[in-house]
């Protein structure tokens, strides 16, 4: 398995993900999917030096461009977005097969227009469709920024945005 981890999380590459997550889901790697950090030097450089792994930081448009390799590779990859909406676009529109049913939601900022549905875990109305999008089709999407706090599965909180 080429994928062994997908993650939603605002802050993208940092020590909680390459720490904590590869002891419950080993990596050789990881690949952020993210236009704005792609596009910064300081930022990619900054991300590929927090990870102690081999670390991808690629725009939307090259992940696209690689996917298919990273699917044929041996080496076991996180892939992980800063925001929902893109990982939706990979998975859904995309129709990405990581080999794996899962995506965890890590922290996500509180901002304007956002509903919090735990520490650290406010999401607006176009990212909760992206939510759905991807639950839709097949996905599990559990908010966790541990395993062990995880403050619940989608399913829980997508009444409070219209979908029954």
């Amino acid at each position: 398995m080429s994928v062994s981890f997908l993650r939603i999380d605002d802050r993208m590459i940092h020590g909680q993900t390459c720490t904590r997550w590869a002891l419950e889901y080993p990596c050789d790697g990881i690949i952020a999917v993210n236009d704005a950090a792609a596009n910064n030097p300081v930022l990619k450089a900054a991300y590929k030096s927090a990870s102690g792994k081999k670390t991808f930081v690629w725009t939307y448009e090259h992940w696209k461009l690689k996917c298919d390799t990273v699917l044929k590779s041996s080496t076991r990859y996180f892939v992980i977005t800063k925001e929902p909406i893109i990982m939706s676009k990979i998975l859904v529109d995309d129709k990405f097969n990581p080999g794996i049913k899962e995506v965890i939601v890590g922290p996500c900022n509180d901002r304007p227009g956002t509903v919090k549905l735990g520490n650290n875990q406010s999401i607006n109305q176009k990212e909760a469709e992206a939510f759905e999008r991807i639950m839709q089709a097949g996905y599990n999407v559990e908010f966790a920024l541990l395993k062990e706090e995880a403050i619940g599965n989608w399913k829980k909180f997508r009444g409070q945005f219209g979908f029954k």
